[in-house]
């Protein structure tokens, strides 16, 4: 069902026949017909022929007749491939007839981890937390969505020695006050005046320092406290994942404490494959290639010099774990742009040690910032961290504003239920549109339109079609026969017949703005077939295939949005 691709199919053949090896014969799309072969002017040179001959000779040997109404040579080499309106019409028709639109499920699944979000226990999740959940959560999505096992990781962090100082103001405060500060999403003010009290007070430091070893050692009065900081953390972090309307849930919380147990052990291999060097009192490995500024070897220290461990010892645990214990053979860490060298140390480290070999591989999904309209990073009216709580509320709440003044028939609750599928998928789209390895701007108005590359404007798109059902008094047209003959329908039947494709490359690359950009031509070919080929005020065969048009697109607008998180309100 994938146009492209079965073209490609076809030609190819006919190209290694003519070149005496395989070629790919390059199609594409094309202003000049349905699609464009360029393969023969990579060849004139190699063959010593003229490109305009080896598109001729191709042409005559590949099977085409079926599938192409107009086969040409065009300029100086190309070949271009005019699909017949029946065999477009089945293609269509079979994608229609497909549960899962023409994207099968994969034939030998993976089991793949998705570490993502990962905010800090006793504090409040803020606006840098949002791409990473995002990214994330798409990427869950669309691999499980595609047959693979996924395990969510959400890689919390829970352990260290901050914590001591947290259950010393929890002593202070009383149990029961700090749980209800904590449950109220105070987060950021527990944690600030704990911190204050901690630079300020020398016998609460002292105390909390003492408190971190209890901690450490297992002491069961200050784990029982830990935990209870934990636990209403993880309810606040839950009420946010049901606002963002991600997938994450409280199965998959594995913070820093999960691996503490496994650390030791780790460095001990890492110590018996002859891996670790001492410097400056601490134990490190020195990746190959891992180089400084400077052009010394850079090292990935694994054991400080008081013993301690930090964030390397416990991402090296947690690879372990996944690969060994899990079989994990895919790791994606879906973390900002910053961590970059980091994540190369521990993965070549982790390639040293055997814990990272193929068919496993580990992938840093990286990703830049979200600015401000002034160019830079966003912050409050007060200078700090936007709060992702105030952030999405935000959006809500205009989206719900705009929605009652578009649509002022909607009661209070579907106003309310439009309002928040359309906001939050206005946060989702903006980031997911964009090149995650670039920095956006986070702009309202832009995010809101109506149109545009928007998540609002593909709403809309499906919102229209499912208006189209409810004025025609039919739900779907099952086995409808499609026959795209006006050039508007052609070139919404072709698109359609890109959705596999697009899954399958988006699926690898995690480039979700490709998937993006497909939907939003998808809709932007629908508004065009909707201004130009009347739907309703047709009968017959006509009516029918065009409403055997609407629904498949309605389908594979609402299944690629749902791949990126985002919901499709029947009414908008």
């Amino acid at each position: 069902m994938d146009l492209e691709k079965v073209l490609t199919d076809r030609l190819a053949p006919a190209f290694a026949a003519v070149a005496g090896e395989p070629v790919d014969p390059v199609v594409r799309r094309s202003q000049h017909a349905d699609f464009q072969s360029d393969a023969a002017l990579a060849l004139a040179r190699r063959l010593g022929r003229a490109p305009r001959a080896i598109a001729a000779e191709v042409r005559d040997r590949a099977e085409l007749a079926d599938l192409c109404a107009a086969v040409e040579v065009s300029g100086p080499g190309f070949l271009n491939l005019t699909v017949a309106d029946r065999a477009l019409g089945e293609l269509v028709a079979a994608l229609a007839a497909d549960p899962r639109l023409g994207v099968p499920v994969v034939a030998e699944p993976e089991t793949v981890v998705v570490d993502y979000s990962a905010p800090n226990v006793a504090k409040e999740m803020h606006v840098g937390h949002l791409r990473s959940t995002v990214i994330g959560d798409a990427a869950a999505r669309t691999l499980a969505w595609l047959g693979h096992r996924v395990s969510r990781a959400n890689h919390l962090g829970d352990w260290g020695t901050p914590f001591g100082m947290l259950i010393e103001h929890l002593i202070d405060r009383g149990e029961a006050e700090a749980a209800q500060e904590l449950s109220i999403g105070d987060l950021d003010g527990f944690y600030a005046t704990a911190r204050r009290k901690f630079d300020d007070d020398t016998a609460f430091r002292e105390r909390s320092r003492r408190r971190v070893v209890a901690l450490q050692g297992g002491d069961p009065a200050t784990v029982r406290l830990w935990r209870l900081l934990v636990t209403q953390s993880e309810s606040y972090f839950l009420t946010v994942y049901d606002l963002l309307d991600v997938t994450l849930s409280r199965a998959d919380f594995r913070g820093e404490s999960t691996y503490h147990d496994l650390l030791t052990p780790t460095v001990d291999e890492l110590d018996r494959l002859g891996l670790l060097r001492r410097s400056d009192g601490a134990d490190c490995v020195f990746p190959p290639g891992s180089v400084g500024r400077d052009g010394e070897p850079l090292p990935l220290i694994v054991r400080k010099s008081d013993g301690g461990y930090g964030y390397p010892a416990t991402d090296l645990a947690a690879l372990r774990h996944r690969t060994g214990t899990l079989g994990a053979t895919r790791l994606l860490y879906v973390v900002g742009l910053p961590q970059r060298r980091h994540f190369e140390m521990v993965f070549a480290t982790a390639a040293q040690a055997g814990w990272l070999a193929p068919p496993a591989r580990a992938e840093h999904v990286g990703f830049g910032s979200i600015l401000g309209p002034d160019g830079r990073m966003l912050r409050s009216r007060a200078g700090g961290a936007v709060k992702l709580v105030g952030l999405l509320t935000e959006a809500v709440q205009r989206a719900t504003a705009l929605t009652r003044e578009r649509n002022p028939e909607l009661g209070e609750a579907e106003a309310a239920e439009v309002g928040r599928a359309v906001g939050i998928g206005a946060i989702k789209y903006a980031d997911l549109s964009s090149d995650r390895h670039k920095d956006y701007v986070l702009d309202w108005e832009r995010m809101l339109a109506l149109d545009g590359n928007t998540a609002p404007y593909l709403q809309y798109a499906y919102s229209r079609i499912r208006s189209i059902f409810r004025r025609a008094g039919v739900a779907a047209l099952p086995g409808a026969v499609v026959t795209p003959v006006e050039a508007a329908e052609r070139v919404l039947a072709i698109e359609l017949l890109g959705f596999p494709a697009v899954v399958e490359e988006v699926a690898d690359s995690l480039e979700f703005h490709h998937l993006a950009a497909y939907l939003h031509r998808l809709a932007s070919a629908f508004s065009a077939f909707y201004e130009r080929c009347p739907v309703l005020r047709t009968e017959g065969a006509v009516r029918e295939s065009r409403l055997a048009l609407c629904e498949v697109t309605a389908r594979v607008l609402h299944q690629g949005l749902d791949l990126l998180g985002i919901g499709t309100p029947e009414r908008l």
